[in-house]
């Protein structure tokens, strides 16, 4: 009995190590391979990926050469003619950047569809090295089950009993690399889960700004049917138009300066105990944080009409609430109903004033102590509404932040 148990022992040890030997013989045929339509599509999307990185680029030398245009003709003399053929290239530009955007988007898409497909292959993957990993450990258990004399005695020779014993060697070599394979893999499924979630908001950016760049793009187209109907093509008429637009901003730029230090001289101390204990951080004035000029902005569209953009310009509707960025004193609310450029300006502690440009409406008086976030008015800038002033062609509120009556970049104070 004892004879017969031994020769089961031998045979089951013996069919257990060619199972082994079989399995580890065809490794590369068992686990090989990923699927080939899936490395195929993965492949046909980087191609794509490659071919609009070429396009992005193409357009990026296009506007390159448009702003070389931009600049040169910022420096010839201020005319319809100029101005018209500025604002022409200027949108010529943005639609290149439309373009280019609705391209970066596109772009971003099949980058996200590839790392979902990366997912997948690397899901597959750990699938199969968990499979073949757990396959080696039964195969391995068994053979361990036989002892090395049942081994000596199932083969012919001690030369087949070594070669079998260095496949058994092989089997732990192939469980320590496939257990070291699927950490990689497991790493790799970790940064795709969190570049997916990267790409995911880089879309939406890119969405949020392709938005700006159409709104944009209809500023300009605005601002040029804006000069066309209002100088029926004259220059004569540009001129008159301009002279009256210098005019008002250096009124408003005079009386802006002159308030600071008249108006905190003629506070009661009252007034000035108030002042100085009240909350000057400077918060965003309007629910939109969208900046379509910025504070000296270089292609600022009027910079040779009423100089450097003191402020900058947010993206607003017609008529949206308007609120005081900080505690203080409304030291002038210029508002006639009248077309005539309009503002609202308040001063605040620490030396600080906030003007608010090109509202529609006013809801609060001069000399009145408001609170930050309380309603003060409304936007405008919509051409020929009033409020707007002569070079105003779209919605938006021109928002400065001084600091001792000199202009400096609101950036620098909003959170």
């Amino acid at each position: 009995m004892i004879k017969l148990s031994t020769r089961g022992k031998v045979i089951a040890g013996g069919i257990a190590l060619s199972a082994l030997i079989f399995y580890i013989a065809n490794i590369d045929f068992a686990i090989g391979g990923q699927d080939d339509l899936l490395n195929a599509e993965i492949q046909q999307l980087n191609a794509q990926i490659q071919s609009q990185k070429q396009q992005i680029d193409s357009l990026a030398e296009r506007q390159k050469a448009y702003s070389q245009a931009i600049a040169a003709k910022q420096a010839e003399k201020n005319n319809l003619a100029s101005q018209l053929s500025l604002i022409e290239n200027r949108a010529a530009k943005t639609q290149l950047e439309l373009e280019s955007a609705n391209l970066e988007i596109s772009k971003t898409d099949l980058e996200a569809r590839k790392i979902t497909l990366d997912i997948v292959d690397l899901n597959q993957r750990l699938t199969d090295q968990k499979d073949h990993i757990a396959k080696l450990l039964r195969l391995v258990y068994k053979q361990d089950q036989i002892s090395s004399l049942e081994a000596l005695l199932l083969n012919g020779s001690i030369s087949e009993f070594l070669n079998q014993s260095r496949y058994l060697q092989n089997a732990n070599t192939e469980l320590k690399n496939s257990l070291a394979k699927l950490q990689v893999d497991k790493d790799r499924l970790e940064r795709a889960q969190a570049e997916i979630k990267v790409k995911s908001e880089e879309l939406a950016r890119l969405k949020t700004e392709l938005t700006q760049k159409k709104d944009q793009l209809q500023y300009e187209q605005n601002e040029k049917n804006y000069l066309l109907e209002e100088t029926r093509s004259s220059e004569k008429a540009y001129q008159e138009l301009l002279a009256q637009a210098k005019k008002q901003a250096a009124q408003a730029a005079a009386d802006i300066a002159n308030l600071e230090t008249t108006i905190r001289s003629k506070m009661s101390q009252l007034n000035k105990d108030r002042l100085s204990g009240s909350d000057s951080t400077i918060s965003w004035p309007i629910t939109g944080r969208v900046i379509t000029s910025t504070f000296h902005d270089p292609d600022y569209p009027f910079r040779r009409i009423i100089g450097e953009h003191s402020a900058i310009d947010l993206r607003s509707k017609q008529g949206s609430p308007l609120y005081a960025a900080a505690d203080g004193y409304v030291a002038r609310v210029k508002f006639d109903g009248s077309t005539a450029y309009a503002y609202i300006m308040i001063v605040h502690n620490n030396g600080l004033s906030t003007v608010y440009g090109h509202i529609s409406g006013a809801s609060v008086a001069e000399d009145q102590y408001v609170v930050k976030g309380q309603l003060i008015g409304q936007t405008g800038g919509a051409p020929g509404r009033p409020g707007s002033g002569p070079f105003s062609t779209g919605a938006h509120l021109h928002f400065e932040v001084r600091k001792s009556g000199i202009p400096v970049n609101p950036l620098d104070y909003l959170p």
